[in-house]
């Protein structure tokens, strides 16, 4: 434990990974929800960034290759780097498919302390991407060569004054060779950004190698931008502040990131008196041979946790994943949960993660179509989820005259869909922020929490009046605008048009402008030269009834959407 009771944390980090678990030759990116996830060394070196929507990623790189997120690969191919952590402490949880966090307390002393378990694991996750067995002198202690690790920062030295400087020795990548950071602090907040630093932070001395990042880093956009506002853009600003002023100013959203900047865990420890056994599991004689039923099974445990938890007036940090064979092998791993993942969202992880495992070789079961009378000895005989990290539920307001039921029941017919679909493959709807109408509604998959980027209410110079087209075009396209005499229409810097749009010219077929109304100028990230666009947008009523939305951006005309 490091001062104030934060417990020391271990980080494995395996950066793009997103990228890795997908084929392309480089540079490619993977994409979700109409941005860019995770990108290549060759896409970020032409200027493609994490968040940058797809128009501008592929305007700064024209050949890069654009890849769908596959949470399901990203799980599979994660698991090898998981086990192999998994061999020093089973207390391994998975944040996020390339993310995974142990303590450090038992295992640094068995493995003679905090550099050498960071030498160890990092020496056995290289190895394990590899896809090359792991040496047992990892696990029976021999030496491991230092340069292999990050270097840990001496209690007397300065800490680094640049926190997204790795002290790793790096090589060139591709999306097909990954690699991987080890970090170490108090607690898992700090040792997260330690692991992309590439450092191992001495304890007590996290508030100190926080203090450099940018208030941004805490995660609470909405706070970032006020703290920037009063004239504290670093976490240690931040974190100089009188927590009983920060709890008076910024509620208990601003508490929680203040303890988080000073290196402490979120909320102090509450010790209580042990509660009930809160694990819902299921039991299969005879055993069950193939995977799929269990993921049946897992979305009623799910629903069956969740009910205990609401009972108890609790929630939980991570759920662990459970299972065991009929030949006596068990695994379980824990997954991230914080309360927001619903019964269909963890059911879907433990489907990746039953996947995963197979994949992995750890357990032996029966294909489709395969006799299992063959294999007596194989399939799973337990599934159990169970909560870990309990902490007293925060609640919420309920609407009255029956809401809850017919949410009930949306819930029952959505399950039905996803178990045909996947998790994925039924979305919902949500407002964000932006100008264009293809950027103030995004697609969620269902049951997953969503946070807008960007406010949809707040103001947006350069957005259409509230009349939104039909046909929304995924990518919009290229048209010519001409006037009587066959010109090119132009919009100059002061959004003045050279002359009356007359025709409009959509994939080689002519369309009479019979009105049209306009433009809307809109100048966007003037502040980052990478990021700052100029355009505007034309309404124009055609033949037939019908009206379209047009682009004008460089010089160059668009069609974004239409209204029937």
């Amino acid at each position: 434990m490091a001062d104030g009771g934060t417990p020391r944390v271990l980080v494995v980090w395996c950066p793009d990974w997103p990228v890795v678990a997908v084929t392309g030759d480089d540079p490619v990116a993977v994409t979700e929800g109409g941005r860019i996830l995770a990108c290549s060394a060759g896409a970020r070196a032409a200027g493609v960034r994490q968040g940058q929507r797809l128009k501008l990623a592929q305007r700064l790189c024209p050949a890069l290759e654009l890849r769908d997120r596959n949470p399901e690969a990203e799980t599979r191919r994660f698991e090898p780097v998981v086990a192999a952590v998994a061999a020093f402490t089973p207390r391994v949880e998975v944040i996020r498919p390339g993310l995974c966090a142990i303590p450090v307390k038992g295992p640094g002393r068995y493995f003679g302390g905090e550099e050498a378990l960071a030498s160890k694991v990092w020496m056995a996750v290289a190895t394990a991407l590899a896809q090359e067995p792991i040496p047992d002198a990892v696990r029976d202690g021999d030496a491991v060569p230092a340069a292999a690790v990050p270097a840990a920062v001496p209690g007397e030295a300065a800490l680094p004054t640049t926190p997204t400087t790795p002290t790793t020795p790096t090589t060139p990548t591709t999306p097909t060779t990954p690699h991987a950071q080890v970090g170490v602090a108090d607690g898992l907040f700090a040792a997260v950004l330690a692991a992309r630093a590439g450092v191992l932070v001495p304890a007590g001395r996290t508030a100190e190698f926080l203090a450099p990042y940018p208030v941004s880093a805490l995660g609470d956009e909405a706070l970032a931008e006020l703290l920037g506002r009063l004239g504290l853009p670093t976490v240690g600003a931040f974190a100089a502040l009188p927590p009983a002023a920060v709890a008076d100013r910024f509620g208990p959203a601003g508490t929680v990131a203040h303890r988080l900047a000073r290196g402490l865990q979120p909320r102090p420890l509450v010790p209580r008196a042990e509660g009930p056994d809160l694990a819902v599991e299921q039991c299969f004689d005879p055993p069950e041979p193939l995977a799929e039923p269990l993921v049946f099974v897992a979305r009623t445990l799910a629903e069956r946790l969740h009910q205990r938890l609401a009972g108890a007036g609790l929630t939980c940090q991570r759920v662990a994943v459970e299972v065991a064979c009929a030949d006596g092998r068990t695994a379980s791993r824990l997954w991230r949960h914080e309360g927001r993942l619903s019964a269909t969202a963890l059911a879907e992880r433990v489907r990746w993660q039953l996947q995963a495992w197979q994949s992995a070789g750890t357990f032996t079961v029966a294909q489709d179509g395969q006799d299992t009378q063959d294999t007596p000895d194989t399939g799973f005989t337990l599934l159990r989820l169970a909560p870990d990290g309990l902490s007293p539920d925060e609640g919420r307001q309920l609407a009255l005259w029956g809401q809850a039921v017919a949410d009930d029941r949306v819930e029952r017919a959505v399950a039905r869909v996803q178990a045909v679909l996947g998790h994925a493959g039924l979305r919902r709807i949500e407002p964000a922020g932006g100008r264009g109408p293809a950027e103030q509604a995004v697609r969620v998959p269902w049951g997953e929490p969503y946070e807008a980027a960007a406010p949809a209410d707040a103001p947006w110079p350069g957005r259409l009046r509230d009349v939104w087209p039909t046909v929304v075009l995924r990518d919009p396209a290229p048209v010519r605008v001409l006037d009587e005499a066959g010109r090119p229409v132009t919009v100059d810097g002061r959004a003045g048009v050279s002359a009356r749009p007359a025709l409009v010219v959509v994939r080689g077929r002519e369309e009479r402008v019979e009105g049209w109304t306009g433009p809307w100028p809109a100048v966007e990230y003037w502040w980052d030269q990478s990021l700052a666009r100029r355009r505007a947008r034309f309404q124009v009523a055609v033949g037939g009834g019908r009206a379209l939305l047009l682009t004008v951006e460089g010089g160059a005309w668009y069609l974004e959407a239409g209204y029937d």
